[in-house]
């Protein structure tokens, strides 16, 4: 249960101190990681910084922070590709380090990346160490380094900056502090089109605030009327740009054939796989893949995870489930549900050492070369 006279609040004094455990932790998984990378890629006589800061959607990035939006392309099959597609505030992040330092805007995006994600590591701690304590804390951080997709969170991609954000955002809801809720809710709607997810969590928490009339409503009130605020305003900007009004993003999306179809396409693509004997076997690993994240989202449920965390992993969840195209990307969306994760560290956490530690070396050995094979094969991730 949470004892919360016993929790230290970010801004209090002590409160990295508190959290250094788990960030040394996540500093030398992702360092491992990086390692691993550089070792794999000057084998193979392939750039590891060219794999993490200039291919596939960070290109699309740094384009958008050089040239500013407009640039698409139209493939063969008709399909237009269009920048318009990729949030604003990674790019301007990007175009702001460029212009006060030496780095380029990939160099930029590297460096966000980097410090995102420590953030990211400490929001998550933050969150965790106050519903279930320090050492659930510390075990949900190492957790979300070394998942398996884990080398996005080093890469000039908006999973950490967006991750970091989140966390937050739902640590302010848990501690009351509704205004920089809102404030970092609105940011984490100008990363990505899945901050929609923070703003549900804000607003979920907030109705329930008021539905059990709590005390500080005009706050309150002021940080669900800020969550919204990013990603509408990017949402109707695109539409008025494009001419296509409230749903010119949609059209967008369409365009690079992503869209919401409640998971036909992805179960169609699921059943796609049993025409073979390989094939049979990655459908079977991606059925048990999403029974696992519905048993993780189940268990937190069972665990009486606070509303915000319950309703933000639930529509990050959906959304990347559901999504129409990128099956291959389902990994990496789902990343920044990092309350799924709980029920793990809570599990790592009541578990005497050395057990919890040998378990997350290992694991983390196994994510360092799963992500330097999978940058340097398959891709994009």
């Amino acid at each position: 249960m949470i004892e919360q006279e016993t929790r230290a609040a970010a801004a209090r004094p002590g409160a990295l101190r508190r959290a250094t455990p788990a960030l040394l932790g996540y500093a030398a998984v992702r360092a491992l990681g990086l390692l691993v990378l550089a070792v794999w890629s000057a084998a193979r006589g392939t750039s590891a910084w060219t794999l993490l800061t200039a291919r596939w959607d960070s290109l699309w990035y740094t384009r958008v922070a050089e040239l500013g939006y407009g640039y698409q392309v139209r493939l063969p099959n008709g399909d237009v590709h269009s920048n318009l597609a990729f949030f604003p505030l990674l790019p301007w992040l990007e175009r702001l380090g460029a212009a006060l330092t030496p780095l380029s805007a990939a160099g930029a995006g590297f460096a966000v990346a980097l410090l995102a994600s420590l953030a990211a590591a400490w929001g998550i701690f933050a969150v965790a160490d106050r519903v279930y304590g320090r050492r659930a804390g510390v075990c949900a951080v190492l957790v979300w380094a070394v998942l398996p997709v884990g080398i996005v969170q080093s890469m000039a991609y908006s999973e950490s900056l967006f991750t970091a954000l989140a966390a937050w955002s739902l640590y302010a809801v848990l501690t009351g502090r509704w205004v920089s809720a809102g404030t970092l809710a609105a940011l984490a709607g100008l990363t990505r089109p899945v901050g929609l997810a923070v703003v549900a969590a804000v607003w979920a928490a907030g109705i329930a605030a008021t539905l059990n009339d709590r005390p500080g409503g005009a706050r309150r009130l002021a940080g669900m009327v800020l969550a919204p605020l990013g990603a509408a305003g990017y949402v109707l900007w695109v539409g008025h740009r494009t001419g296509g009004g409230v749903l010119g993003y949609l059209d967008v999306q369409a365009g690079w054939r992503n869209g919401f179809d409640g998971g036909l396409a992805f179960a169609r693509f699921v059943a796609a796989r049993f025409t073979s004997v390989p094939g049979a076997l990655a459908g079977v690993a991606l059925i048990v893949g999403v029974a696992l994240v519905l048993w993780l989202y189940a268990a937190g449920v069972r665990q009486r995870q606070p509303l915000p965390l319950l309703v933000y992993s639930g529509v990050v969840t959906a959304l990347a489930l559901c999504a129409s195209s990128y099956f291959g990307s389902k990994p990496r969306l789902l990343m920044p549900a990092f309350p799924l994760l709980l029920p793990l560290a809570l599990a790592l956490a009541r578990a005497r050492m050395p057990r919890p530690a040998a378990v997350l070396a290992g694991v983390a050995l196994l994510s360092a070369g799963y992500g330097a094979f999978w940058l340097n094969g398959s891709g994009p991730p």
